[in-house]
């Protein structure tokens, strides 16, 4: 079989993400791009004798190095050389789409353009004539929705049929100018005579080096005739700026747009005045993006989130619940009655039943959280919070972007921390890197889930609001104090796109809930598994000692770090021992109250913490949980991204502020 790779990019909320589910379904896994910590998504299709991988490649606006999102596709695409390039074309914003697509054209690279979003452009009167367009550009366009099998074999086909043509691949050539074409001609002839191939095509270098792209300028540090292609590049900004008055770099990017709106005035046709009417988007981001509305709002939504995932999960995880509590009794009789050893029974059932399936009841309320949060990431509305945010974000120190790594963080800090490299200043990504773990992950979830459950059953929903609200007013006043200890420069302005509005893809949105909710699926048999066989050892030692007692291993190292949080209303070893092993993962914090707490007859965790705590010790206990050191990985992930200096500051800072925090609620609340 031959192995195809194929790379898929577009700008943010182009339609990417669909269109890279539509082409792979299930048959896709996540990993990290080489050498960084970012992610990468990767899936694969098979047609006839040929498979085709496909990269996701992160959405972006241009093939620049201002970010990490751009160097990751430029260099992808520049080095890795796949054998086509996909490039999704939102066609209600066609003019804006089109730059990315004719610079990865002047890479001389394999291009299918897909038009995406036809029916948007439609209601806006715009006629998009993908033939001409096609023919201008010597590349397939192909406009697909999605929503039928058709669209999807067309897709496979075109690519199919494209990678196997034995036609020689065309490029466009930008016409520059008579000053920039003849710099761009002599700097290739320079690199054509001392065969400078290195991975870049020539022309494009010469471009690049011509634009003073920073990167491209080091790669020829070494090159031989290095200085007579400076001396090109100077000569030709002289000229450039003595004849326009303009920098070279803004020159020939103004050029390049001069050439894109030619070709969308060419291709693209108004049937009527439709701009002067307001558009539905308008109408309601009046009302979603008001000064006075806009924060209120985001608030209900986000209240309505977590009522939606305690209201319409709590009946699934009773269920599951009880499942596991009818596991557990009947398994125990099993083992006991085919007189199994002591130790076999406890671990089977203490251990591994007790431990993970305490976890694996909250599965209905990750797959709800993700499923809310794809849905409104999908109909647009995700975009308008960090706008929504940037003038109070500004305030407390943080750029208005530094919200939509916080808005991931309810999913998984991880992938949120990876998110601030999209943040320009240094500054900015240091302060929401260490902000971002207060923002409470799905991880943390179950824990609340749990608690709020056993002790405030009527107002659960706002409980769990309570601790998400108080996780994001932590994150911020966070932001506020370490912005005024170590970093005192000024803020970026927020330039960001605003996307209209979508009815969502729900085949997309379950896809990623699926994706998502798998992932937390495999978590359980990988570092839970592995937590809750530790944590049932420490509770059986030493030999002879009764199971999860104060005089096991566990017992004895908790029992000695649990005098610190007496004043926090939890000062028993159990508990500490869930918050230690809450360090490795934080779903861990229910595995290991499920193997250490006697669990009584009927098998129920629920039931059992009112027997060590109160709804007073119960909630500071949870303000401990939103607050103390985040997961290993987590802190691997800022020591990556910061440094160590700032993933130990991270660890000790939030321990200290949790266990304070803990403590003024319990000890307020006794007053009370």
């Amino acid at each position: 079989m031959k192995n195809f790779e194929i790379g898929i990019t577009g700008n943010p909320n182009s339609g990417k993400t669909t269109v890279f589910n539509a082409l792979t379904g299930s048959r896709q896994h996540v990993g990290n791009w080489p050498g960084v910590t970012v992610e990468r998504k990767e899936g694969y299709f098979s047609k006839e004798d040929s498979k085709y991988t496909i990269i996701d490649l992160p959405g972006i606006y241009s093939l620049s190095a201002y970010s990490m999102d751009e160097i990751i596709a430029r260099d992808y695409i520049i080095k890795n050389k796949p054998d086509l390039v996909l490039d999704v074309l939102d066609g209600s914003n066609l003019e804006r789409n089109l730059y990315l697509l004719v610079q990865i054209l002047e890479m001389q690279t394999d291009v299918v353009g897909i038009l995406n979003m036809i029916d948007i452009a439609n209601k806006r009167g715009l006629k998009i004539d993908d033939e001409k367009l096609s023919n201008i550009l010597k590349i397939p366009i192909i406009r697909v929705g999605l929503d039928k099998n058709k669209d999807k074999d067309l897709l496979k086909n075109t690519i199919h049929n494209r990678i196997n043509e034995n036609d020689t691949k065309s490029y466009i050539k930008i016409d520059y100018g008579r000053t920039i074409n003849e710099a761009i001609s002599k700097i290739v002839d320079i690199f054509d005579e001392y065969s400078y191939k290195e991975k870049y095509p020539n022309r494009w270098l010469a471009i690049k080096l011509l634009e003073g792209d920073i990167d491209y300028l080091n790669k020829i540090d070494n090159f031989e005739r290095k200085d007579e292609i400076l001396n090109i590049i100077n000569s030709t900004e002289k000229q450039i700026e003595m004849e326009y008055s303009i920098d070279l770099e803004s020159y020939i990017v103004e050029r390049r747009y001069a050439f894109i709106n030619g070709l969308y005035k060419e291709c693209v046709h108004k049937t009527s005045s439709i701009e002067d009417k307001m558009e539905i988007t308008d109408k309601i981001d009046k009302i979603v993006t008001n000064k006075y509305l806009g924060i209120p709002i985001f608030l209900v939504v986000m209240w309505a989130m977590f009522q939606s995932v305690f209201t319409l999960g709590q009946p699934l995880v009773d269920l599951i619940d009880n499942f596991f509590g009818f596991l557990s009794g009947g398994i125990s009789q099993l083992l006991i009655s085919i007189n199994s050893p002591d130790w076999i029974v406890s671990f089977i059932t203490d251990g591994l039943i007790g431990g993970v399936g305490s976890v694996a009841v909250f599965v209905p309320n990750i797959a709800i959280l993700y499923l809310v949060m794809a849905f409104l990431q999908d109909t647009g509305y995700m975009s308008r919070v960090a706008f929504i945010m940037d003038k109070f974000m500004h305030k407390i120190g943080l750029h208005g972007k530094s919200f939509i790594p916080m808005i991931l963080g309810f999913g998984c800090n991880i992938p949120a921390i990876l998110a601030t490299r999209t943040l320009e200043s240094k500054k900015d990504r240091i302060l929401t890197i260490i902000t971002v773990p207060f923002v409470s992950c799905s991880a943390r979830l179950p824990v609340y889930v749990l608690f709020a459950g056993a002790f405030f059953k009527n107002h659960a929903g706002l409980v769990v609001f309570s601790l998400y609200f108080l996780g994001i007013l932590l994150a911020i006043g966070s932001a506020k104090i370490l912005k005024t200890v170590f970093f005192k420069d000024e803020e970026a302005p927020l330039i960001m796109e605003l996307p209209p509005y979508h009815v969502p893809q729900w085949k997309g949105i379950f896809i990623h809930t699926w994706f998502r909710t798998s992932l937390f699926l495999k978590k359980m048999t990988g570092v839970i598994l592995a937590g809750v066989v530790v944590i049932w050892f420490l509770s059986s030692m030493p030999f002879g000692v009764e199971y999860a007692s104060a005089e096991s291993w566990l017992g004895q190292i908790s029992e000695f770090v649990s005098v610190i949080f007496k004043p926090a209303g939890f000062g028993f070893w159990q508990g500490t021992a869930a918050l230690v092993f809450g360090i490795i993962a934080k779903e861990l914090v229910i595995g290991t109250l499920g193997t250490t707490l006697e669990l009584g007859a009927e098998g129920s965790l629920k039931l059992a913490l009112a027997n060590y705590f109160t709804p007073l010790s119960a909630y500071a206990f949870l303000v401990m949980i939103v607050t103390y050191i985040p997961c290993i990985a987590t802190i691997g992930a800022i020591k990556k991204e910061a440094g160590w200096k700032w993933a130990l500051f991270s660890s000790f800072y939030s321990l200290g502020l949790g266990w304070l925090l803990a403590v003024l609620v319990y000890q307020l609340g006794s007053l009370v």
